[in-house]
């Protein structure tokens, strides 16, 4: 089967690798659409904490199932999406539900090999029924749980303020979620194009352009339009240590601020406006079952510009040439997803 490998930063190959033999508990699927994620665009820079070379990338995946085990939930010709956060089901994490932040997590395409190829056998505890949506749909899945998992951290009230500060697409899939809670939602964000989606197709009340001068009319703009009170809960899913740092200055008090995007670095604030604040501090990490499900839902009421959020289609065979393409801002990428 044709695989994608990178073997280092900056480099991917087309190779063959034999199809996987699925064990007694695995599905083996034919992968149809993998989506490109911020992950996999950090591993091919060299930027991902978690990763040895060489990988075979992608965790947002869709496909059709070619085999199951008997009795699975779902059986050939199935299609289904993928919850890559393989976990152990018996640490502290997975026994109190919490799969998602598993001691002994293996993340496919960051931990062990993920799904840029024709094949995947993945065990059957994290295979799913697509059902009612598109293949295209099904694979942006898992990057919109994220969001959703993120949105119930904060557990928003209707008619809070909420800030998502990063506009990619973790970012935007925040603000779907908090939307959808019935939050008052803002974005900011420093290019104009992201923001215009954000306040289209995403329906945010409000989006600041980020002003990264001495000037920092961006803070007086939020200060604006919560009559200087600023957010119930503010959202980092930028991965930039400046930014996570600033953040706190836009919490209410009495808020709660979580950070969504992750560092390979420390972060530190003053524990005077943290403290004076009464802040709740919340680490969001990958999203659960019940996660990836609120957004099937969603999906199928059609409460998600779905169509907006996909803005590139890649070939599997074309990949290692038009990969890096895919980090020059200029091309406007939101979600791009990979057609297999």
């Amino acid at each position: 089967m044709k695989t994608v490998i990178c073997e280092q930063p900056g480099q991917l190959a087309m190779a063959e690798r034999p199809v996987p033999t699925a064990g007694p508990d695995d599905v083996l699927i034919r992968i149809r659409r993998v989506g490109v994620c911020g992950t996999d665009l950090h591993i091919f820079t060299g930027n991902q904490p978690y990763l040895a070379y060489p990988r075979v990338m992608g965790h947002e995946l869709a496909g059709i199932v070619e085999s199951a085990p008997a009795g699975a939930r779902v059986a050939a010709g199935d299609p289904v999406y993928v919850m890559p956060y393989l976990s152990c089901g018996r640490c502290i994490a997975c026994r109190a539900g919490k799969g998602n932040c598993c001691v002994n997590i293996k993340v496919l395409g960051v931990h062990t090999d993920g799904g840029m190829a024709e094949y995947l056998a993945v065990p059957q505890a994290f295979v799913f029924k697509a059902d009612g949506v598109t293949l295209d749909q099904a694979a942006m899945i898992e990057f919109l749980a994220i969001g959703a998992h993120a949105v119930s951290r904060a557990d928003p009230r209707p008619g809070q303020r909420v800030l998502v500060v990063g506009a990619g697409p973790i970012g935007m899939a925040v603000a779907i979620f908090a939307k959808l809670a019935g939050a008052q939602v803002s974005v900011l964000d420093g290019r104009q194009d992201r923001l215009a989606v954000c306040a289209g197709p995403l329906k945010a009340d409000h989006t600041v352009l980020l002003d990264s001068t001495e000037a920092a009319t961006d803070a007086a703009e939020l200060a604006r339009i919560t009559d200087g009170e600023f957010f119930d809960a503010v959202f980092d899913a930028t991965g930039n240590i400046k930014a996570m740092e600033r953040g706190l200055q836009f919490v209410a008090h009495g808020g709660k601020y979580v950070l969504v995007s992750i560092v390979s670095d420390r972060i530190s604030f003053a524990d005077p406006e943290l403290h004076k604040r009464e802040t709740t501090l919340l680490a969001s990490r990958n999203a659960t079952v019940a996660d990836f499900e609120k957004v099937l839902d969603a999906m199928r009421a059609g409460k998600i510009a779905t169509a907006a959020l996909n803005t590139h289609t890649l070939e599997l065979d074309t990949l290692p040439a038009e990969f890096p393409k895919l980090l020059d801002p200029k091309a406007g990428v939101i979600k791009a997803l990979v057609a297999c």
